[in-house]
């Protein structure tokens, strides 16, 4: 190693597995940013499902070994490459595409991928943005293409991308209904966005959430656990409604002929689809409902980096509060 190399702690995966292949190093190099990144001193970082499948060696992103986990990250900007002009060492910013990794003290990301962080946000708040509020926003707009007046059915909204998905879809004047699993997630959905909340927990749940819609149904469904939920979802939308599956961790049956006598359809999502432009898009609109306030990330389970391991483990079970789970740095 050359003399004079600035060191950092960092999570690494060296073989895919369980959450024990993650480790922490206290010797990895911190990046140098080229021409268009930035280098980020890391405060926070978010924590997504999506990380348990690619440590795991399940999901179809994989990575070369070895490689620090994550992409959402809040904190400082620490260093600037040449050609960057938008950014300037000691700005608060938060990204959704690290280079690098961002479960780490420092994070490589593209300009082009990071973004202002406003005061009235802490860093904790910054980290639980990135892939939770892009999902949520490709899947209402971009997918489902949503319009004022419509109904919104959030199935498993207590989560990041479920609480993000209610507060864009109230501000985007649709009437939203979101599940939970707890008395303390209900609430909190009620509070960020929902019109009225039920409990997926709940034996006769769906009966009630048909009672309160109605004939009608409902015109977009945004599934966090499609492998449990999918079959009762094409039973629950209306003529022409859609099924946007944001998440789902296993086979199911479904009858197809739900399908048919609605005209309804399921679309799969991946933020990582995204083109540049379309990023740019979502960031203009998640800027603006900054400015405006009604994007208030909720943070829930928060982690140290040495606990990392425990929270990939709770993230899966489902053993955590409300809202979006962070390692703090």
């Amino acid at each position: 190693m050359a003399t004079g190399q600035k060191l950092m702690r960092a999570i690494r995966v060296f073989e895919f597995g369980g959450p024990e292949v993650l480790k922490l190093q206290s010797d990895v190099v911190v990046p140098v940013p080229k021409e268009h990144q930035v280098l980020i001193k890391v405060h926070a970082c978010g924590v997504n499902p999506v990380e348990t499948y690619i440590r795991s060696g399940t999901h179809l992103i994989k990575p070369t070994l070895p490689y620090t986990p994550g992409t959402d990250v809040a904190g400082v900007i620490e260093a600037t490459g040449d050609e960057v002009s938008a950014f300037k060492k000691g700005d608060r910013v938060f990204s959704s595409r690290t280079i690098s990794g961002a479960y780490a003290e420092y994070a490589l990301a593209a300009d082009h991928t990071v973004y202002p962080l406003p005061g009235n946000l802490d860093f904790k708040q910054g980290a639980a943005i990135g892939i939770p509020y892009f999902t949520a926003f490709r899947a209402l707009l971009h997918s489902a293409r949503v319009k004022a007046g419509q109904s919104v059915l959030v199935h498993g909204a207590s989560g990041g991308v479920g609480l993000a998905a209610c507060q864009i879809a109230r501000a985007y004047g649709l009437n939203v209904l979101g599940t939970a699993g707890t008395e303390e997630g209900q609430k909190i959905v009620l509070q960020n966005g929902a019109h009225e909340v039920f409990n997926h927990r709940e034996v006769n749940y769906i009966d009630k959430i048909k009672k309160s819609v109605g004939e009608k149904g409902i015109d977009v469904i945004i599934e966090m656990l499609a492998n449990v939920n999918l079959s009762n979802d094409l039973n629950l939308l209306s003529f022409g409604g859609k099924v946007i599956v944001v998440g789902s961790r296993g086979p199911i049956e479904i009858n197809p002929r739900a399908t048919m006598t609605k005209e309804s359809s399921i679309t799969g999502i991946t933020l990582f689809a995204s083109t540049k432009e379309e990023f740019q898009q979502f960031a203009a609109a998640l800027q603006a409902g900054m400015e405006i306030g009604w994007l208030k990330p909720v943070v829930g389970s928060q982690y140290p980096l040495e606990k990392v391991a425990q929270a990939h483990e709770d993230i899966i079970r489902g053993s955590r509060p409300p809202g979006k789970m962070v390692l703090l740095l």
